[in-house]
């Protein structure tokens, strides 16, 4: 063997590597970077109201929810609520598959559950179903705005009995399909004492502090939230 053979070079042999790319950077073995795309911000509609309580809000004739609550009217736009209500907040408790055997095959849509509520006494909740995931959660959210209704908030705690709408006023129980949900007043401070989703739900209807019970199958969102719902009706049943 010779001399030069014998003689190990430092380190290991150099790699392939290709020629910078056009309009970049070299990126990994010499291919361009793309450059990202900024997203736009959607812009949402113009409201143009259609029924006559829509032109009532519009004109500034009708200012308030309770003024629509009293007088029995039937909201059939959700323009109107965001007109009304503007903080309102939005949030997707539920999104999932619906799958279905027919004739032709078999048939995907997919399914959204969205919860609306400004933190302050007001929830709606909305489902929608579509073959996109976008158009299911914008049906949903319509749907939400448009069941939007009212929560009574107090503090019926033995243990603090201040006169902050941090609770419920009583204890309420409401159920839907398999699910039964009771929640009872706690003192300022505690927190909503919860699941997850259920715990969502009530911090966008107002209450901080709560404690509650759930029995049945509370996995299934859609009997869960009509659950709760009704609970938190029950608020006006006494005074």
């Amino acid at each position: 063997m010779s001399q030069g053979s014998q003689q190990q070079r430092p380190g290991g042999p150099p790699g392939r590597g290709g020629p910078p790319g056009r309009g970049g950077p070299p990126g990994r073995g010499g291919r361009p970077q793309r450059p990202r795309r900024e997203r736009k911000p959607r812009e949402e509609p113009v409201w143009i109201p259609l029924t006559n309580l829509g032109k009532r809000v519009a004109a500034a004739e009708i200012t308030s929810m309770e003024e629509i609550l009293e007088n029995g009217l039937r909201i059939q736009e959700a323009g109107i609520i965001k007109k009304l209500l503007p903080d309102l907040k939005t949030e997707v408790i539920d999104a999932g598959i619906v799958q279905k055997m027919t004739p032709n095959g078999q048939s995907t849509r997919f399914k959204a559950l969205v919860a609306a509520g400004n933190e302050n006494g007001w929830l709606g909740i909305g489902r929608g179903k579509s073959k996109q995931m976008r158009v299911a959660i914008e049906k949903a959210t319509t749907a939400a705005y448009l069941n939007v209704s009212p929560v009574k908030l107090g503090c019926g705690s033995w243990e603090c009995r201040c006169d902050q709408k941090h609770s419920v006023p009583f204890k309420v129980r409401g159920r839907g399909g398999s699910v039964t949900i009771e929640i009872l007043p706690a003192p300022r401070g505690l927190g909503l004492v919860a699941g997850g989703k259920i715990r969502n739900l009530l911090r966008l209807a107002g209450l901080k502090d709560a404690w509650t019970t759930a029995k049945g199958s509370t996995s299934t969102m859609n009997s869960t939230s009509k659950a709760l719902l009704n609970c938190l009706s029950q608020t006006f049943s006494h005074g």
